[in-house]
């Protein structure tokens, strides 16, 4: 319960049970008690213990816990103050006795369970779950120590505690509560539950389901959103800087890294730490971090790795927020960096940090209250609305310099190297709420959890452009039949994200969205001095979908007046939406004039103004607008060296701004899904199959497991032997089909393992004889005949940066030879089901063809949606497939389906409680 005192959004830090104390949990017989041997129980759930994100941005560690915690609950729970203990037990209780300690620090892990959090070596919060005796309740309880109230350490106990609980079978939870603790019941509501509760003289009773809710998830993912934003926010705005290794030998990381922030003109006070000198640049130096007198917020390493560990003691000791470790020798080097890495990564978040790297280049902040410069680099932009994250230092070196140049400010700058704790998606959430930025960039080699990041692009891309430079397409396709570069650019388009094939369109891009509206339609209208180069911006335009609705060519003896009004002409004409215009400057002339005549034509404007002035590029001086401090800011007119690269700009942000007017849809809803059912079976044979990689359902299973989401099979019997196919097909009714099922014969588009409407027993006899010789099979199907309609495969496979993907095409070898599928990432809505219906060549045959009755594409769209609800709700899905379906004109048939099950992949976990991954 959230201690008196606390903010609104306090956590439930203090519950207890019915009876006073912690709810009677009795050590399970095989558990140890001697808490000097620390051997970790049968059935411990490893998997159960995470890092999180306080409320805060701090990092905390939450694990299930161990008999040989005892002396630490002892203290944790003396540490406590009066008025907590009052309300956590209903009376103050200064010493717990060993009992006590017993009951709660051996546990089952199943009826009994209990988590702790922790910040070092102490015990700061501990959460407790006992079923009641024959059902499915359980009552849970909390604390948390005086000094991490308001942290928000009792909503995660919250998620921990229910997700370990559902995986038990345990599906409600109650609490009894002091009623001056008012705002328990304000967390457990906010956190999307639906309380009841009754009053007992000073007692609150709470009873709450536990089972996810739309609410529940959306809370989950707010309260996710503002911790790892405020994470971020601390790596980005320190108050002081140590340099760790910092020098005076020139070439040096430790001299570069405390050149450029002195340089900069960082707000706070710099320390260099170097044990051989006192003083580095100029400035004191001190032995170590623990020799700083003052706070140090944020530490930046350049020493070798094989001193990391002395150098991360100092930094806990001294409590620093977080490390940028720009030392390779990491995960960089092969197998041994790894293990370093994710001991330096383990340790610090233990101890409430975070870490950017290790292999880093370094962060910026370009805010003039921070004017942080922690990179190697030299060059960097100036301060604009543009935040940049990228992986390589070599490759962020580049980049900043190629910035700077073009003079593309930016808010702020990421290089994270290994990527080991902070990643992309930090940033993004960081991003998202941070107002001086308008625009994010990524440049991202890997990405480590797919879902998550395509949830948070999604939700960014409404509210700013997201620009992504792709790798290279070998690495995206990968794993996915069929998946061409096309359709993963279609798939960053439908999340929202503005995918480019290198560094050089992601600035042609971004400056474009930096300073200029986006383009109402694709209607340009070009306005320039010499006709060559127009046409040439005339050409791309077309090429790439958009019309020319209006050209000037002013010649090469146009006066800078000239230009002026014949832009402002062409901006008022309703069918321009952008202009493309191209100023070649003459042997004498003064280009500074034609710019200023430029951008005053479009000052006023709405529209989207570009340029190729071949007298600069990026921003030249004159089509800058500058605000009161001097950035460059909303009006200045980029300038491209080539007019093909100006239009490639506009085309991608008028695609973005196409995306934008999509209205955002949920997901379909089915009353009729039975998600416990389908749940039970998924878990038992996961449970039999355990150990393995992943293995396909049998006919049985497939059925069963559909049949939950509402698809059904068409009706079929397997038979081994002629008389039973004859027995199936008077149960089905006729006419049937016999068919040969192993992939070998089902798939041939000969149909040579398949015999179609069957009207009598004699014919079913005559095609099972024909088949079983033919094919070698010893069992076949036989299935009762659908209405004919036009073959359709629906697929779900993994792919590794968009998770889960779902394909639509027409059924057949055709269509896989020429790889004609459409793919869209999953959770799909119903508009998103409709449009991918129409982006196979084969399309239109589902419209009619050749004097064909149309399709039901509703029937279509219903089954997508079911399929995308299975796909969210089973992570333990690794492939699906309905081949094929038919679709007719009065619904849809499927005629056969496999599915694959294995361990969820590791980057699926964007599902249950909130942890760092």
């Amino acid at each position: 319960m959230a201690h008196p005192g606390d903010t609104p959004t306090g956590d439930p830090t203090n519950q207890t049970s019915k009876n006073g104390g912690p709810p009677a949990v009795e050590p399970p017989e095989h558990a140890s008690t001697d808490t000097s041997v620390d051997v970790y129980p049968d059935g411990y759930p490893h998997e159960w213990a995470a890092d999180v994100l306080g409320s805060d941005g701090r990092a905390v560690r939450v694990r299930p816990i161990l008999p040989e915690d005892s002396e630490k609950i002892s203290r944790f729970h003396t540490s406590l103050s009066e008025r907590t203990r009052y309300l956590r037990y209903f009376g103050s209780r200064d010493v717990l006795s060993d009992r006590e300690l017993r009951r709660m620090t051996n546990v089952d892990y199943r009826d009994r369970m209990a988590f702790v959090a922790e910040l070092g070596a102490e015990i700061i919060g501990i959460a407790i779950y006992e079923r009641l005796p024959d059902s499915t309740f359980a009552e849970v309880a909390f604390t948390i120590s005086d000094q991490h109230q308001g942290r928000g350490l009792g909503s995660i106990f919250l998620e921990h505690l229910a997700g370990a609980a559902a995986e038990c079978g345990i599906d409600h939870f109650e609490a009894e509560v002091l009623s001056e603790n008012r705002s328990m019941i304000q967390v457990f509501r906010r956190a999307g539950y639906e309380i009841s509760r009754s009053f007992d003289g000073s007692t609150l009773h709470l009873e709450f389901a536990i089972d996810p809710t739309e609410a529940l998830t959306n809370v989950r993912n707010s309260r996710e959103a503002a911790a790892e934003s405020r994470s971020v926010a601390r790596v980005l705005n320190p108050a002081s800087v140590a340099v760790i290794g910092a020098s005076d030998q020139v070439g040096k990381i430790g001299h570069t890294v405390l050149r450029n922030l002195i340089a900069n003109g960082f707000s706070g006070p710099v320390y260099p730490v170097n044990s051989d000198a006192n003083s580095v640049q100029s400035v004191r130096a001190y032995a170590s971090v623990r020799d700083i007198p003052d706070p140090v917020d944020l530490a930046v390493v350049a020493v070798p790795a094989a001193s990391m560990s002395e150098v991360l003691d100092d930094c806990l000791s001294k409590g620093v927020s977080t490390l940028v470790v720009i030392s390779a020798g990491f995960s960089d080097v092969g197998s041994a960096g790894v293990v370093s890495e994710r001991r330096l990564v383990s340790e610090a978040r233990a101890h409430g940090m975070r870490v950017v790297g290790p292999n880093a280049l370094g962060v910026i902040n370009t805010s003039s209250d921070v004017q942080l410069n922690a990179t190697l680099a030299e060059l960097v932009p100036g301060p604009g609305r543009v935040g940049f994250f990228c992986q390589s230092g070599a490759l962020g070196i580049t980049i900043l310099a190629a910035a700077a140049r073009r003079r593309l400010g930016l808010s702020t700058f990421v290089s994270a190297g290994n990527r080991a704790d902070v990643s992309g998606n930090d940033l993004m959430q960081y991003w998202d709420t941070d107002s001086a930025t308008e625009v994010v960039l990524l440049y991202l080699e890997s990405f480590g959890n797919p879902r998550k990041f395509s949830r948070i692009a999604r939700r960014i891309a409404r509210n700013k452009p997201v620009v992504v430079v792709r790798r290279a397409a070998d690495d995206l396709e990968s794993g996915v039949e069929g998946l061409t570069a096309s359709a993963i650019r279609g798939l960053f388009r439908d999340s929202g994200l503005i995918q480019v094939d290198s560094i050089t369109d992601m600035f042609d891009t971004a400056t474009l969205l930096a300073y200029q509206p986006l383009p109402a339609g694709g209607r340009l209208g070009i306005v320039g001095n010499s006709s060559a180069v127009a046409r040439l911006g005339g050409d791309s335009a077309r090429l790439q979908g958009f019309t020319v609705a209006h050209s000037v060519d002013l010649g090469a003896g146009a006066n800078p007046e000239d230009f002026r009004t014949a832009i402002s002409d062409a901006l008022d004409r309703d069918e321009v939406d952008s202009v493309l215009t191209v100023f070649v400057p003459p042997v004498a002339t003064e280009p500074d004039k034609f710019a200023e005549a430029i951008r005053a034509a479009a000052a006023e404007s709405e529209k989207p103004v570009v340029s190729t002035f071949l007298a600069g590029e990026g921003l030249p001086e004159g089509l800058t607008v500058t605000d009161e401090s001097g950035v460059a800011s909303r009006g200045s007119i980029p300038s491209y060296p080539y007019p093909e690269r100006a239009v490639s700009a506009l085309v991608r942000a008028r695609r973005y701004a196409e995306w934008l007017d999509r209205p955002a849809e949920e997901p379909a809803e089915f009353e009729d899904i039975d998600r416990v059912r389908a749940r039970e079976l998924v878990d038992s044979l996961c449970h039999l199959n355990a150990g393995t990689d992943s293995f396909e359902l049998t006919q049985g299973q497939v059925r069963a497991l559909l049949e939950c989401y509402g698809i059904d099979i068409v009706d079929y019997r397997v038979a081994t032997d002629v008389e039973q196919a004859v027995m199936a097909a008077d149960e089905l009714g006729y006419p049937v089909a016999v068919k040969a099922m192993s992939e070998k014969w089902r798939t041939r588009s000969d149909q040579s393992g398949v015999r179609l409407d069957l009207a009598d027993a004699g014919a079913v006899r005559h095609a099972f004889d024909y088949l079983q010789s033919s094919t070698g099979s010893r069992s076949l199907h036989v299935q009762k005949m659908a209405t004919k309609g036009v073959a359709v495969t629906i697929r779900v496979a993994d792919h590794p940066i968009f998770g889960s993907l779902i394909s639509f095409g027409l059924s057949g070898l055709l269509s896989d030879l020429l790889a004609d599928r459409a793919f869209s990432t999953l959770p799909i809505s119903p508009t998103e089901a409709a449009a991918l219906l129409d982006r196979p060549r084969a399309a239109p045959i589902l419209d009619g063809y050749a004097g064909d009755t149309p399709a039901d594409r509703r029937a279509l769209v219903d089954l997508m949606g079911r399929v995308s609800c299975l796909a969210e709700d089973v992570p333990e899905m690794r492939k699906l497939s309905l081949d094929p379906g038919l679709a007719t004109p009065s619904g849809l048939s499927v005629l056969f389906a496999s599915v694959q099950l294995g361990p969820p992949p590791l980057f699926s976990g964007d599902e249950g409680p909130r942890r760092l991954r």
